[in-house]
């Protein structure tokens, strides 16, 4: 079967990220961080549901509990998908800066959060790499960073992937699964020869780098060394983050922009379209959890 690219629903996105598939109830979770949404998609029954945050939500997190971890402004919250319940988790952080927010994050291998933050309306370095641990607590991993992107983990979970847009940088931090420390970063590749910043990110079950190109309505493979594989080339321009799903985890959902509240803007129809790509021929993982408290019965 050759490539083929897909809407997933009707509706469209101001900010479409953050894209998980929860294998236990087959369903595709993501969020519109610009209308403070989150939403699910159950590609099976044509099922959907949304629930509303009450700020501007950066990233999200599948949790062993079966709620979704909510990383909002400046704390992190849990949503029940089942009663609609959200809550504050009771961990936050303090921005070093005024006009700062949280925005991508990816769970490690061993259960911990890991978000970054930004600046808003100017490319400062005041924002960190944050790790929020099980028990809430919340450790800095680096700091002086502007726009916070491209966090995921390689499959083994030895090595942190991490983006600083403005500087078109994809890092990679040694990291220790059992302690949660990461050593010092080194660059893997520079996306300027690719005419755009990297956004999100996610890998596959070879250990390759997937990477959204927000400027050039791309999905970049890297190999674990850096070295470009392929793109595939989206109908949009602004794709932000992809995530592999389905029942065999074989196809790319992709999120997209249609109005970021900021410099990405675009009239075109299907601006901010989930895509599904199908054909591509390569596997993705199960996404990891957060190792959340159960809840009661």
């Amino acid at each position: 079967m050759g490539l083929r690219i897909d809407i997933l629903v009707p509706g469209r996105d101001l900010l479409g990220e953050c894209p998980l598939w929860d294998v236990r109830s087959q369903s595709l979770y993501w969020i519109d961080g610009r209308a403070q949404q989150v939403r699910r998609h159950t590609p099976a029954t044509g099922a959907s549901a949304q629930w509303q945050a009450p700020q501007h939500i950066g990233s999200i997190a599948l949790c062993e509990s079966g709620r979704l971890l909510l990383a909002l402004e400046d704390d992190f919250w849990l949503l029940d998908p089942g009663s609609g319940s959200l809550v504050p988790a009771g961990a936050g952080i303090t921005h070093a800066a005024g006009r700062m927010r949280l925005n991508d994050g990816r769970t490690d291998r061993a259960g911990r959060f890991v978000v970054g933050s930004m600046t808003l309306g100017r490319a400062e370095p005041a924002g960190a790499l944050y790790q929020l641990a099980p028990d809430l607590a919340v450790t800095t991993l680096d700091t002086g960073i502007m726009l916070a992107n491209a966090t995921c983990f390689s499959p083994d979970g030895r090595w942190l992937y991490f983006a600083d847009s403005h500087t078109h940088q994809i890092r990679r931090y040694p990291y220790d699964r059992t302690t949660g420390t990461a050593g010092p970063s080194e660059v893997l590749v520079d996306t300027r020869a690719l005419d755009s910043a990297p956004d999100g990110a996610t890998v596959d079950a070879e250990g390759h780098l997937w990477v959204a190109l927000v400027q050039a309505g791309q999905l970049a493979r890297f190999t674990p060394e850096g070295r470009l594989d392929r793109t595939i080339q989206l109908p949009v321009t602004y794709v932000t983050c992809p995530c592999f799903g389905g029942p065999d985890l074989d196809v790319i959902y992709v999120t997209s922009i249609s109005n970021s509240g900021n410099l990405l803007r675009s009239d075109h129809p299907d601006a901010g379209a989930v895509f599904a790509i199908h054909g591509a021929g390569v596997r993705g993982l199960e996404e990891a959890r957060f190792a959340d408290v159960p809840l009661s019965n």
